[in-house]
């Protein structure tokens, strides 16, 4: 790893939205062409076993930008896409507002989710500017709330509504990126870019539908989804390399967590190769993600770690490259330095903690090595009916998680739960 530079670098979290498991060619996904973002894990670090700190959107979202089990930063589950209703608490110390008091230039743009009242909004969390859709998903053409109509249009600049009728919102996600790093390309900054795709609904551009018209569908639909966010970040990329900012840029790719199996989407469409589960469920198909970060000239290039790592440790990761001190709230995650410097380096975590879903009778999970235990399971994949409602998984006898091992190791079950039930009290 190479020194500092005397300039802070830029950081690009590039922070994709219902993403199987396993959907990059450089993944896995021999049907999907995804040469971009295959590129650059050519150039950087891609990560085996990732972990998202939950299985649905907001609290996803909360974790990434405060470095915190969602609990913690106070988004349990799916906050509110109507005007008017909260998120996360303007409390919260964000990335945004780590990076904005360290001298950085900080821009959301994408989806939010986090909140629909101005200081729960991104101008009121940190983000110098801000442009994109504050609730859950939008049509990218008519820019309108996919689920509820007919009068929910969604789209936002710090703050005011705009319209940008009939115009592509990839397009326009690219277009307000290349504002942000020219304008900012002589200053640090940090850039958000909370990418909607491949989120329903499923609109890849001409071209790509085209390609992919030899798949079933719904691959088909959702593939041409994902290569076309693929094209976009690729675009950026260049933008990147054009302004001459390559060995000054930190990017960072995440999915938010596993691909949607809802009717919106044909009810299917994304992969979670060998793993069981998907958006909504804590088996390893609704949690276990893509990620990768590259850095040229600083960061080892065409590295994998297959350490468990997770999506709470970006925020004092990046604290950590960037030479910038973590603020006085703590972060649950920890830095991932010492893991991309060496392959033989410790995972971030010992054990790690997931609770999703109804407060009274909430999906939980717990991992410590190979061993992780499942409370009121939920398999949105359906690849088989679940017995009870504890279900202990080991990742390395049989990582497709079809395998309950609770009543031969009832010792590992039981000390499991009480990690569990330790760290659940403190959110109560």
């Amino acid at each position: 790893m190479g020194t500092l530079h005397a300039r802070k670098p830029n950081v690009i979290l590039i922070y994709t939205d219902d993403q199987g498991s396993v959907d990059l060619n450089c993944y896995g996904a021999k049907d999907l062409y995804t040469p971009h973002l295959d590129q650059l894990a050519r150039k950087g670090v891609k990560f085996s076993q990732f972990y998202s700190a939950a299985p649905v959107c907001s609290p996803s979202r909360a974790a990434v930008l405060t470095g915190r089990f969602p609990q913690h930063a106070g988004v349990p589950g799916n906050v509110s896409s109507e005007k008017g209703h909260s998120g996360m608490p303007s409390s919260q110390t964000t990335i945004a507002e780590m990076m904005k008091a360290a001298g950085y230039a900080t821009g959301h743009i994408g989806k939010w989710h986090l909140g629909y009242t101005p200081e729960t909004m991104p101008n009121g969390q940190g983000f110098d500017s801000s442009f994109g859709h504050m609730g859950g998903c939008i049509d990218n053409w008519s820019h309108f709330f996919y689920w509820q109509g007919p009068n929910r249009h969604d789209l936002w600049r710090n703050g005011t509504e705009i319209w940008e009728d009939g115009q592509f919102f990839p397009d326009l996600m690219v277009k307000e990126t290349e504002t942000f790093i020219t304008r900012h390309k002589d200053e640090p900054f940090f850039l958000y870019w909370a990418i909607n795709v491949p989120h329903y609904p499923l609109q890849g551009t001409d071209g790509w539908r085209k390609f992919y018209d030899h798949l079933p569908a719904p691959r088909k639909m959702y593939a041409a989804f994902v290569s076309t966010m693929d094209e976009k970040i690729g675009d950026v990329l260049s933008i990147i390399e054009q302004q001459g900012l390559a060995e000054d840029t930190i990017v960072i790719f995440q999915s938010d967590h596993g691909h949607s199996t809802e009717v919106r989407t044909f009810g299917g469409g994304g992969d979670a190769g060998p793993y069981r589960g998907a958006k909504f469920s804590l088996f390893e198909g609704g949690i276990r993600v893509p990620a990768i970060i590259s850095w040229p000239g600083h960061l080892q290039e065409n590295a994998t770690r297959d350490q468990l790592v997770t999506s709470i440790d970006w925020f004092p990761t990046i604290a950590d490259l960037c030479g910038i001190e973590l603020p006085v709230t703590p972060v649950d995650g920890v830095s991932l330095r010492p893991v991309l410097e060496s392959a033989d380096a410790p995972g971030s975590h010992e054990t790690f903690h997931w609770q999703t879903g109804n407060a009274n009778s909430p999906q939980w999970a717990v991992r410590q090595g190979p061993w992780k235990l499942l409370g009121n399971p939920n398999d949105t994949s359906n690849k088989a009916p679940i017995d009870g409602n504890l279900f202990l998984s080991n990742l390395e006898k049989d990582v497709t998680e079809m395998t309950n091992y609770a009543s031969q190791y009832p010792e590992v079950v039981w000390k499991l739960r009480k990690l569990h039930d330790t760290w659940a009290e403190r959110w109560k």
